[in-house]
Formats: C-alpha cells, structure tokens, sequence
C-alpha cells in the first residue's frame, strides 16, 4: 500500500471505477496464471523489519521522520505511527549462505537505526509491543500525517461506524474503546517472504498456515500492552481489534474482520484467495490504475496490478498471498508470513525467519497433499492456542497427536526444518547456528514473552507499575544490544540510575485502581470494616454503572462516633462527602499537590466522564516524593 498514490475520502463514482479496474486485474492475474507467465525455477526470500523508536526515558520516541531523515537510506521507510520505523531487506535466493547475508544486512540496519536515534538521545528497540507505549500512543496526534494513513483512518471508522472496541482476557484483561486506527501501530513485527511458483501456490500456502501455530509458539515476544499482561502473543489479538471495520450487525453475523486467519484450506491457487477477499472486503481505498491490464498481459507485457495489491494491503491475512515484480521484470508470487514479532535480537530474528523457512521447503517436500494428514479446524486452532500460550501451548499435530509445543518443536519440526534448509543446499554451518536458537529456546522453554512475564513477577512490589515496566524496557534494549539470543537474558533488574521523573509526570501513572468502594445505601460498618481490613483511610462511593457519588473519609466514621452515634440506622449517604474534588487521570501531578494543599484534602478520587476510575491519597504522593528525592540525592 505504501507504493501507491491514495485518493482521500473517494467518492462513489471513484469507488466504482476502482471496483471495475480491481476486477479487470483479477481476470489479467488469471490469464497470467493460465498461460504460465509467472518467474519460475527460482525461489528467493525476504523480509521487513519493523522497529519502535524509544527516548531516553524508555519511553515511546515520536521523532520517527527527523530519524528517517538522519539514516538517509532507501531501504528504510516510515509506517503508521510516529514512534515506528521499518527496514526493508534484500530479497536474497534461496541456498547457500542466504541467512547469514540476512542477518549481516539486518544487523546492518538495526545499527544504522541506533546511530541516528542516538543524535536525538533515542534508542532502537525490536519487540512485538513496547511495554512502555499509553493511551497517548493511541491518539491521532500519534499518527504519521501522510495521506494514505489518514484516508485508511477515515476509510475504516466509516465503514465500522463506531469506534473500535478492545476486550482482552490473559492474566489480566484490557478493555478500551479507541476512536481511529492506532491500535495497529502498537504491534511491530519481522515479516518474511517465501517466494513460490505458480503451479505449488495452493500446496505451499497450505504448508504455510500449518506452520505458523508452532511457528509462532517458538517466537512469542508480546505480552503486555498498557501495563496488562495479555496473551504470550498479544499481537494477535491488538491486530484484529485494530482494523475490525465490521459493523455489530455484520459481526453478528459471521462475517470476517479484515485481520484474520482464515476458515478453510486453498484449493487451486492465489487467485481463489484475491477473489475471496474482493468478494468479503469492500473497497476502502482507491488510486490511478491501468487501462487494460488484460490486455497488456495478452501482449507479453507485465501489469503492476496496483487495484489488486492496494486491495490486498487493506486485507491483513496473517499467511498473504502477495504480487510482485522482480528485478528482472518478471511477476512473481510469494507468500508473507505476518505472526512472526519484532526481535528480541537480530540473531532471534534470523533463527525464526530459518525456521520458517525451513519447515516450508521440509514440509512441502516430504508431504504430498497437507490436508490428508491434518484438519484445518486443528491448524487454526493451533494458531490461537499459540498466540494465547506461546511455547507451552498445546498443539495439534499429524494423525490428531497432541503435544506441548516445545515438544512438538523439539521432536518433530526440528529435524523436519533441517532436512528442508539442507535440501535446499544452505550452508551447513547456518543451519546449525540458527536452528540452535530455536532448539536452546524450546528446551528451556525460554521466550521473549516468558522473558517479560519472569521479570515483571520478580520487579513487582520493588517500584511503581509505571516504574516496572520502564525497567522492563531498558533492561530489554541493553541486552538486545548484546546480540545474545533470549533465552541467555538475565531477569530484569529494578534500574537505578534511571531518571524517574517521567514515571510521576501526571497522577495516572501512580494513582491506586484496585479499589473498594461503597454504595449509598450501605450501612456505616461495611464501610468501617473495609477501611480496617484494607487499611484505608478514604472510600468512594459509587453507583452500579460506577458513576462517582461522594466519599466516606475515616474522619467522618470518627465523627460519628464521637457524637454518640452508634450509626446502625444511618446508611453511608449520611455520612459522605456528596460532592468531593476529582482530577482526571491526565491531570499533573504537581496540580493534585497544589489542589490537596489549597483545600486541605488527604484523598483525590480520579475519574473518567464522571466514573470513578482511581484515587490519589497523601501516602501515594509521599512515595512519590521519597522516590524522586532518592533519584535526585543518588545523581548528586
């Protein structure tokens, strides 16, 4: 999508010409695939690496253009947000030494990055979600102004008609409502391409979605999102929030989100998914097309088919089908696997690319027809229980075998993946090295998302959430750094010498969300015997649909009680404050100091559109204060 020139906000008469246009391309793709004029007898691969721009602060950079300015080199470009980058690497034939020259050129980039983040006091960090990203990465504001991004903005809230809507259940569970489309520029990934021959497509791509639920279990590296910890592979799921333009009614219905796996295997060809797809998705971007693309190909020349590959660039199957023309001229096919994320090195990286690719040419190779052996439900099912799980899931294999995925891994796909990079002639000491990787991996069952969940456990109680998770995020990009694999990283570590002024900056970053409240009916010693068993001093009473009604402080139980009232027939409404102070979440944390000090307050109820959503107490800003002045007398 990124090559072609958008319309903003088409009109209908530009949606029908596109339509048209997309269909004339679908008829040209068949001809081409009927009269065999697709490249043949050469498999090349490839891949995009997606990166997050990070400040000195480890958190979210949004300095992504003046970055892209100072690299200065073609292969890199921008994507959706302004805290991303993305390197697009060489496409490289299949054999030899071509993973060793994948990762020397991704090293390449990911250090060209480094050192121009580094002139703006920034940091390059390769994971599938950034721990340290907020609300305020979801934001149009966060958005790359370019056109294209804009018009698919607009493009999808339209279509969906309501603001998208995200309920994720793992440890803990996110629920958010987000007006536009930024959801999507929290996930980064390591996107590779398998270049494929016309006449295999539908084997090969079959093979494809076979792999990619253990595929993906080995290589899961995102498990938190605003501070939740989610799915070992969270990605999965933000995604197919993020783009869902499906109205309720036709979610309701059945009809798919343009993020999405698949229901059934491929019968015939790529051209069986473009027309799916065309038939399922409506059109949301239009551009300049060619005349007659069918009838170029019928004079031996070759379309770029810009209808049909915008369409398919709005259309996020994790397994895509993609077109494209070679060097050479020639068209070409080739499949892009989408689940893999973003590091956690570059040597991670490769390894997974290697087993990809592996399992590919082994699988392919050594069976005939893939559905004889497996059942589509089994291979989709897979995919979820691997994003949910990572390396401990369950997995459905062969003849309906289940396996733990490190298992499976390590018994079975292993030696498959071997057999198929030896088979296609790679270097024998290449294959060693990267498929040691994933071996070490399995065998320790030693993720990227076991790596953040371990250490988020052990840096608990030690600091402040906000605190964790930027330690979580140094910690990461300084063993990133190292080039050593995963699965030999220590635990993060509490970081000391870190500026901790950005973790206090407004009272949503601190404030207390695991709270006990009270209704106004309720008697006075439930309010009472909560402050004593959680050792509170201030209780918020609210409605059933949380909207804030007062406050019940310690003082005013004391009150009672020094008037002689025993208050068993007072309920707490005769007791609260009906009417108290409230901040937003966004609110500094300097005005809540000033505010609680003008009016003499120990407690600040927090809330969103009148519903309670936190509270702020003097004992939440002395530790703020304690923790700012330990920072500032160690840096003394």
């Amino acid at each position: 999508m990124g090559d072609q020139d958008i319309t903003r906000q088409p009109q209908n008469e530009d949606r029908r010409a596109f339509m048209k246009s997309l269909l004339n391309e679908v008829r040209a793709l068949a001809y081409m695939l009927d009269n065999q004029q697709f490249e043949t007898g050469i498999r090349r691969i490839g891949a995009e690496q997606e990166m997050f721009l990070v400040d000195h602060s480890n958190l979210p950079s949004w300095r992504a253009m003046e970055t892209l300015e100072l690299i200065n080199d073609p292969r890199f470009t921008h994507e959706l947000g302004k805290f991303n980058l993305e390197a697009n690497l060489s496409p490289l034939e299949f054999g030899n030494d071509c993973l060793s020259q994948m990762e020397h050129e991704l090293q390449e980039v990911y250090l060209m990055a480094q050192q121009a983040a580094a002139k703006n006091n920034d940091q390059i960090a390769l994971v599938g979600i950034l721990p340290t990203l907020s609300k305020r990465e979801l934001t149009l504001d966060a958005m790359l102004p370019q056109p294209r991004y804009l018009a698919l903005n607009e493009a999808l809230l339209k279509l969906r008609g309501s603001d998208f809507q995200v309920n994720i259940k793992g440890i803990d569970q996110l629920r958010l409502s987000v007006d536009n489309l930024m959801l999507e520029a929290c996930n980064t990934s390591f996107q590779v391409h398998f270049q494929v021959e016309p006449e295999n497509f539908s084997h090969l791509y079959n093979v494809a979605q076979t792999v990619t639920g253990p595929l993906l279990a080995a290589c899961v590296n995102s498990p938190v999102l605003l501070g939740k910890r989610l799915w070992h592979e969270s990605r999965i799921a933000v995604f197919e929030h993020s783009v869902d333009a499906r109205s309720d009614t036709h979610a309701a219905r059945g009809l798919k989100p343009r993020v999405h796996f698949g229901d059934h295997w491929v019968e015939l060809s790529a051209a069986e998914i473009f027309k799916e797809d065309i038939a399922r998705f409506r059109v949301i971007l239009t551009c300049d097309t060619e005349e007659d693309p069918l009838g170029m190909v019928k004079r031996g020349e070759v379309p770029k088919l810009r209808a049909l590959r915008l369409h398919n660039g709005t259309v996020y199957r994790w397994n895509r089908p993609c077109y494209g023309i070679s060097d050479n001229g020639k068209p070409h096919l080739r499949i892009e696997n989408r689940v893999i994320p973003s590091g956690p090195t570059v040597l991670d990286a490769i390894a997974n690319a290697a087993f990809y690719f592996g399992l590919m040419a082994g699988l392919s190779n050594e069976v005939e027809d893939i559905r004889e052996h497996i059942s589509f439900a089994d291979v989709k099912a897979n995919f979820m229980a691997a994003a949910r799980d990572g390396i401990r899931a369950q997995q459905v294999w062969f003849d309906e075998q289940q396996l733990p995925a490190h298992q499976l891994i390590l018994e079975k796909l292993l030696p498959l993946a071997q057999r198929g990079l030896e088979t296609a002639n790679l270097d024998a000491e290449d294959i060693n090295r990267y498929l040691g990787v994933i071996e070490q991996r399995a065998a320790l069952r030693r993720t990227g998302a076991r790596w953040f969940l371990d250490s988020i456990q052990k840096l608990e109680g030690k600091a402040s959430h906000d605190e964790c998770l930027r330690s979580l995020t140094a910690s990461m990009i300084q063993q990133q750094s190292t080039g050593q694999p995963v699965h030999t990283w220590e635990l993060a570590e509490f970081c000391q010498q870190q500026d901790w002024r950005d973790s206090y900056r407004n009272v949503g970053q601190f404030m207390t969300t695991d709270l006990f409240t009270v209704q106004p009916d309720d008697i006075i010693d439930f309010a009472a015997s909560l402050m004593e068993w959680r050792h509170i001093r201030h209780i918020p009473v609210e409605d059933d649909a949380g909207q804030l009604l007062g406050l019940v402080s310690h003082r005013a139980i004391l009150r009672l009680i020094a008037q002689g009232d025993s208050g068993e027939s007072a309920s707490v409404r005769d007791i609260m404050r009906a009417d108290p102070i409230t901040v937003g979440s966004e609110t500094t944390t300097v005005s809540a100091i000033r505010l609680m000090r003008e009016h003499k307050l120990s407690c600040l109820p927090v809330v969103k559109d009148g519903k309670l959503i936190g509270v702020v107490t003097e004992h939440d800003l002395l530790v703020v204060a304690s923790r700012l002045l330990e920072n500032y007398l160690d840096q003394d």
